[in-house]
């Protein structure tokens, strides 16, 4: 496989080609084809381009582990087309790439949708919890509870043909591409940032989201400056498919009023495309609100980082959200400066060192705590190396090669501390 097709993407045209292009971006676990049923309208006025995340719907399976990489690689595709401006709509990991471009990209976007999306997408635990699912299990658990998480029970019910196509869907993906999806929200976090998005955005959520519902909506309307929130009642989250044509109608009436023309950047323009003649006003099913501008952050001062700021986020990391919130909220001052301690130098200048991998780093580790004895250590250090990607298997090849050399009791106990935490990381929930 040439390395021109390891940095771009799958993707498809429809629409005029003289028109001004439109890109709308797929979810976690979906492929372009979620957007079948807007392509039509939507391209009487734009040349609709798609695309597909890696491993998606056919697209080659290589793993792009953050929304930066994701969006380097959409450029990248753009790029080769000659597409130099566009229109973007995403939905979900696609709206994240979407306040990528916004945030990094700004002289591309002309205009900009976000649907179901959110500023941080739940906790990276959640993600990472999800990863070590699929590692272990592949994706079928994560396929089969895929209907719940994106249409409410109702649609679910009476459209049995496309809620085994959504089912389908995620069945036929690369599990390593969702897996390093997965870590591409985890880390993703631009809550700070958003007060620099700077074109016209339309924020979009089905009322019955519970992935990212209507709350993390309003964050993003609050802190972008020019945004206007559309909730469409009886949807859940992927919304485009629930609710096809007041997703179709609410994109129409966004894209042809709110398409800011480019600064003096050298570029070309491409105008907008006409507007409609009499587009009727938002219906009631999705009402449309301006909301004040946020703050704009202030940038943080240069120099070189402490090595705190690295600790804290390798260790969040590696233990997880939770782990870590725990064992601050526990310090006090007596133990506090050894919290401290452990961040800085443990975390932000051993882990932190780019000379082994973290999947290494956590075999070291867990034969460490082996030989040491530390139980309580190994528990959770066995959770978190299942999230840097070792599987039970290999895990067990660790303890096995600790017996060895740090003794069979010491194994023994160890191999009871792992298989607990095994089972409760790789059993899917219900």
């Amino acid at each position: 496989m040439s390395e021109s097709m390891t940095n771009t993407l799958q993707y498809r045209f429809d629409g005029p080609e003289e028109a001004p292009v439109l890109i709308l971006g797929p979810s976690l676990g979906t492929t372009w084809h979620m957007w079948d049923r807007q392509v039509p309208e939507l391209a009487e006025q734009w040349r609709i381009f798609r695309y597909d995340l890696p491993g998606h719907g056919g697209a080659p399976a290589y793993p792009a582990g953050s929304v930066t990489e994701l969006t380097a690689r959409l450029l990248a595709t753009l790029d080769g087309l000659g597409v130099q401006r566009f229109g973007y709509a995403g939905c979900a990991l696609g709206g994240a790439v979407g306040v990528e471009l916004a945030l990094r990209h700004p002289e591309r976007l002309a205009s900009l949708a976000l649907i179901a999306a959110s500023p941080r997408f739940g906790t990276a635990d959640e993600f990472r919890q999800r990863g070590v699912i699929v590692r272990t299990n592949g994706l079928d658990p994560i396929a089969r509870s895929s209907p719940d998480r994106w249409f409410t029970a109702g649609f679910a019910a009476a459209q049995p043909a496309i809620t085994d196509w959504a089912v389908q869907m995620v069945r036929t993906t690369d599990p390593g591409c969702y897996i390093a999806a997965c870590e591409a929200l985890a880390t993703f976090d631009v809550r700070p940032e958003l007060g620099r998005v700077g074109v016209p955005t339309l924020v979009l959520v089905g009322s019955d989201d519970q992935v990212t519902g209507p709350a993390e909506a309003r964050t993003l309307v609050a802190g972008i400056p020019d945004a206007r929130l559309a909730v469409v009642p009886g949807a859940s989250h992927l919304v485009p498919v629930e609710q096809p044509a007041a997703v179709t109608d609410l994109l129409v009436r966004h894209f042809s009023t709110a398409w800011q023309h480019p600064h003096d950047t050298g570029q070309t323009a491409i105008p907008a495309a006409p507007v409609k003649p009499a587009l009727a006003p938002p219906a009631p099913s999705a009402p449309v609100a301006e909301i004040a501008p946020a703050a704009v952050p202030a940038p943080r001062a240069g120099g070189r980082p402490d090595p705190y700021d690295a600790g804290i986020k390798v260790r969040r990391e590696v233990l997880g959200d939770a782990h870590v919130d725990r064992a601050l909220a526990q310090a006090d001052e007596f133990s506090g400066d050894f919290q401290e301690f452990i961040t800085r130098y443990a975390w932000g200048e051993v882990w932190d060192r780019p000379g082994l991998d973290r999947r290494t780093r956590s075999c070291i580790t867990l034969t460490a705590l082996v030989a040491g004895g530390h139980l309580d250590e190994l528990a959770f250090h066995t959770r978190a190396a299942l999230r840097n990607g070792l599987t039970p298997a290999e895990i067990k090849e660790v303890l096995l090669q600790a017996a060895v050399y740090c003794g069979v009791p010491a194994a023994n106990s160890a191999f009871k501390v792992a298989q607990q935490v095994i089972r409760e990381e790789t059993t899917p929930s219900e």
